[in-house]
């Protein structure tokens, strides 16, 4: 490719909602916390290695009698609050700013449960109801690593 002689219309992605394709064999719920595979799909959050928190879905997918990428699931990333965790795997305000783990599609714990979880996202807060995770992908990746 050679550079610019002249303006050029660039695409853009705006922030916001992203699509992807579902794994084989998964049922993806409204709301749920989505994790993309060590193979690129989309799944539910599980107690799995391999994976990273990309987003919470934004309507139910279901592709539990599907190939991997038969179905497309439209996914935002963000702040979203999640169930905690419990006993020595529950999150606390020290843990603001740490990366959480996945349990399931609507869990987080505070550590990797012995190397078979997960990064979920960031910790932003901790509120009598559940942990406000911050879904990103990239800073997730970068943390974790």
């Amino acid at each position: 490719m050679t550079a610019l002689t002249e303006g050029r219309n660039t695409p853009q992605r705006l922030p916001g909602d992203r699509a992807g394709p579902v794994a084989a064999s998964v049922l993806i719920h409204a709301g749920a916390l989505v994790m993309r595979n060590a193979a690129g799909y989309l799944t539910k959050g599980a107690t799995a290695t391999g994976s990273v928190g990309v987003g919470r879905a934004e309507a139910r997918v279901d592709n539990s009698s599907g190939s991997a990428g038969d179905a497309t699931l439209t996914f935002r990333p963000g702040v979203f609050r999640f169930a905690n965790s419990a006993s020595t795997d529950e999150i606390t305000i020290a843990e603001v700013g740490d990366v959480c783990f996945v349990v399931d599609d609507q869990t987080v714990a505070k550590t990797n449960g012995s190397s078979s979880r997960s990064p979920a996202g960031i910790v932003e807060d901790v509120d009598a109801l559940g942990v406000w995770v911050r879904l990103d992908e990239a800073l997730t990746k970068t943390a974790a690593a």
